[in-house]
């Protein structure tokens, strides 16, 4: 084993990261919103926010690796940021959508674990299990979220006790930039076994409806007539598995109910990569990245238009959000779409 002296101080993507921040300094408002600390290095969590100062703007936040394992998805995420930079140079359309929404990022969630090719943070917690809420029904052995000990994979953490650094910065972070404004959107980036891409909504925890059910079916509905071969499966989490301690659902049931939040975690299908390369199985990397460069650039570039999009809904919203009757209509069509079986 690699003693820990000679480990690098640093990593890429947090490397990448910086670079980006200090290209777009003067567009950027940047911050740290905490530090993790392992094994002697410092690593800080940072935020990036562009765009509009109102706070009645539509906001949305892109995350990025909450599992250190799962490097693909900040890599989506920087790679849209630095788009971003290059675009702010010229790209006048660019500029006056900017003056009306917000963009937040949160690229890296997990340094410590990134660093240490870990999918849990330093303290060998699974920071998708780490807020304090249960499931209301059976969840998944061990992967549902368990508190045995950090020794075994999935684990939530003791009850009782704060949740992690980088949990509780992720939840600030939401409840200032995103919940708190009349609409906002949020897209965390993972990837995971699976034959094909996904894109989840709350809840986790639970197979009861969320309360903006309409707004997120008018918000596929939309995605699906601008990219009719977009090949996402999108559908609440719950469709999968339940599980304990997801951060999302904490985050939406925080949120001001009278304000629209709308939580959606792009699930990438890692058993595509391994069906091309089946040697990747053994490494750990290869298990949930792609690991060939050219594979990693078709991921960059087919996911790119969900963001724009993404970014575009936000930007028009008004002419999209269901309101009234168009609501109730939207609400049944949602139920009868995700929750009513064939010839019910």
């Amino acid at each position: 084993m690699q003693a820990l002296s000679f480990l690098p101080d640093s990593f890429a993507e947090y490397e990448d990261l910086k670079s980006i921040l200090d290209d777009g300094r003067a567009w950027f408002d940047i911050r740290s919103a905490g530090e993790t600390h392992v094994h002697g290095r410092t690593f800080r969590l940072y935020t990036a926010c562009i765009g509009s100062d109102n706070p009645a703007a539509p906001a949305i936040g892109f995350f990025g690796g909450i599992h250190g394992l799962e490097r693909i998805g900040t890599h989506l995420v920087l790679d849209y940021m630095r788009a971003l930079v290059g675009r702010l140079e010229w790209d006048d359309l660019l500029l006056r959508q900017l003056e009306s929404i917000r963009l937040v990022f949160m690229p890296i969630v997990n340094p410590g674990g990134m660093w240490q090719a870990t999918r849990a943070n330093p303290n060998g917690v699974d920071l998708m299990r780490n807020a304090p809420q249960d499931a209301d029904a059976r969840v998944p052995f061990l992967a549902g979220g368990q508190r045995v000990g950090a020794w075994l994979p999935w684990y939530r953490g003791r009850r009782g006790e704060p949740m992690e650094v980088e949990a509780a910065a992720l939840l600030k972070l939401v409840e200032e930039e995103l919940a708190a404004r009349p609409l906002s959107i949020a897209l965390d980036c993972h990837s995971g076994y699976g034959w094909a891409d996904s894109i989840w909504f709350p809840y986790a925890r639970t197979r009861k409806l969320m309360h903006h059910l309409p707004e997120m079916y008018a918000l596929k509905s939309m995605f699906e007539g601008a990219h009719p071969h977009h090949g996402y499966k999108f559908e609440p989490q719950s469709h999968q598995y339940l599980l304990h301690g997801d951060l999302w659902d904490c985050a939406y049931d925080r949120a001001p109910v009278q304000n629209i939040f709308l939580p959606l975690t792009l699930e990438l299908g890692s058993w595509l990569w391994i069906k091309k390369n089946p040697r990747q199985i053994f490494s750990r990397q290869g298990i949930f990245n792609p690991v060939m460069a050219h594979r990693t650039a078709r991921v960059l570039r087919r996911h790119a238009n969900l963001f724009d999009f993404l970014a575009r809904a936000a930007f028009s919203s008004k002419r999209w959000l269901p309101q009234g009757y168009a609501r109730q209509q939207m609400f049944q069509r949602a139920i009868a779409h995700w929750y009513r079986k064939p010839g019910a």
